[in-house]
């Protein structure tokens, strides 16, 4: 069975080093399989639901989301590109979905419920964003994704998509498909900020981006977080929790070294500045050709924006089929 998989990012900014390692770099494997069909989206109406009064946010950033797409090795020509925006098809479906969805069993997702509370939206929570998992079931139907890649944090996200698929098909015949995700191994799927708290995240200024300079990106490692209480170079030092080990785990090649650097570290002798300078080697080996690439494709922005038209259109004409097959299944496609 053909592999269709719907995966995708709100363009609220510039993608990190964070969405590399949890799910850019896997894209770029999953491209490369000719049994898989995939659509990228650039979601822009759901970068809406928090971002509506500053609308500029969003649609400043759809160019820069494109620009790190290509630069990591998406290639138009055996994925789609395209922004949510252009196919207003997903609308339609949202409406249509929302009649099967209780306002009690949005209120329970637990990704909702997190998300209202990190954002302080207490009773002013916009009611797009509130319904947004009802939209992301749209999102994967429309183009009848059967494989979803996202973290276990998105978990309830797919469940929700998979219950609203159970209805509509128990209510109107089989059209949808339903998903199943597919999650990153563990321990691989989210990648901690340079300051040691959390996730890399946008919102908490704590990122390395996929454009950041070479200066930029040093000077970021430079400032990382590692063991507090290792003062001096002699003494000795906590690899647990020191964002650069953390880091080289993830990205340094030379496995033995590492784990060299890591046994040195503990018994001391080994200074921060040394082993984060080596981490900068390690980043700038595998970004600085990503960085160049996105150099060169920035020159063009003209031919980006003409990329990700023909990616919509192409997106849309899917999307339009699906929605055909709802209307004609609950008996709405009056003048067919």
């Amino acid at each position: 069975m053909e592999k269709i998989i719907l995966t995708g990012d709100r363009p609220t900014g510039q993608l990190h080093l964070g969405h590399y390692v949890g799910s850019l770099k896997n894209r770029v494997l999953m491209q490369e399989d000719p049994e898989n069909k995939l659509f990228i989206m650039i979601a822009d109406m759901q970068a809406l639901t928090d971002n509506a009064k500053n609308p500029e946010k969003v649609s400043s950033n759809v160019l820069q989301v494109a620009l790190d797409y290509m630069a990591i090795g998406l290639d138009p020509k055996r994925s789609t590109l395209f922004i949510q925006s252009q196919i207003p098809e997903l609308a339609e479906l949202t409406m249509y979905y929302l009649n099967l969805v209780s306002v009690g069993r949005v209120r329970r997702n637990p990704t909702v419920k997190s998300e209202i509370e990190q954002k302080n939206f207490g009773e002013s929570v916009p009611a797009g964003f509130f319904i947004y998992p009802v939209s992301q079931a749209s999102d994967i139907t429309a183009f009848k994704a059967n494989l979803v890649p996202v973290g276990e944090d998105q978990k309830p996200m797919l469940e929700q998509t998979q219950e609203i698929v159970q209805s509509f098909n128990h209510t109107y015949g089989d059209v949808l498909v339903e998903p199943k995700g597919v999650f990153p191994e563990k321990g691989r799927g989210r990648l901690p900020g340079i300051d040691g708290n959390g996730k890399m995240s946008k919102s908490l200024g704590n990122g390395i981006y996929i454009a950041d300079p070479a200066d930029v990106v040093a000077k970021k490692v430079m400032s990382m977080y590692t063991d507090p209480n290792h003062i001096h170079v002699e003494d000795p030092g906590q690899v647990e929790g020191n964002m650069v080990f953390t880091y080289l785990d993830v990205f340094g090649t030379d496995k033995e070294k590492i784990a060299e650097l890591k046994e040195h570290y503990r018994r001391g002798g080994l200074g921060d500045v040394k082993i984060k300078r080596y981490l900068i080697d390690v980043l700038e080996a595998e970004f600085a050709p990503i960085r160049a690439r996105r150099e060169e494709y920035a020159k063009d922005p003209e031919a980006i924006m003409q990329m990700l038209k023909e990616g919509s259109e192409k997106a849309r004409s899917v999307a339009a089929e699906t929605l055909t097959e709802v209307k004609q299944a609950m008996g709405i496609n009056y003048f067919a």
